[in-house]
């Protein structure tokens, strides 16, 4: 099953909290700040931060109005990047990794297929970004998913049900 670590998914999470604290025109947002208003725990959020700041998405400021505030712009940050700065590259089956072997795929039948599911997915990631989550969020408090990634899922689900 393709699934979000729990740091790349707090990292999304934090990400597009300093995104909305930069819309409400706030500076620099400490740690503990985006850990009580997000639910993270503050060790495991900190590390992240770190990583996150040396993967030129977060900047950090010292000083008694110290913390972080986002680097780039939202718009211009996506799911995919973040989520490879996190977890490094996403592999939905190992033939896709370079110097992997598998016996079977001399007669492999599913192995384009796939291909594209990957690639499809790569590309989806890529096409949200951060500003897009919180842009979904605030029009459709309802809906957990943006509009792109319901068309894919519902897209998705027809040729399983055949």
């Amino acid at each position: 099953m393709l699934r979000l670590t729990k740091k790349a998914d707090y990292s999304l999470i934090a990400l597009k909290h300093f995104a909305l604290c930069l819309r409400r025109d706030r500076q620099a947002v400490s740690a503990k700040e985006v850990a009580d208003s997000c639910g993270i725990p503050l060790p495991i959020l900190s590390k992240l931060l770190q990583k996150l700041g040396k993967s030129g998405f977060l900047s950090s400021e010292y000083g008694t109005n110290g913390g972080y505030r986002l680097a780039r712009d939202p718009s211009q940050i996506s799911a995919l990047e973040v989520i490879r700065a996190i977890d490094g590259p996403i592999v939905l089956a190992n033939c896709f990794t370079e110097g992997a072997f598998c016996g079977h795929s001399g007669r492999c039948t599913v192995k384009k297929p796939l291909r594209k599911i990957h690639e499809g997915i790569l590309k989806l990631l890529d096409s949200v970004s951060i500003e897009d989550m919180l842009e979904e969020a605030e029009n459709e408090p309802g809906s957990a998913l943006p509009a792109s990634l319901v068309t894919l899922s519902g897209s998705a689900a027809h040729p399983l049900t055949k």
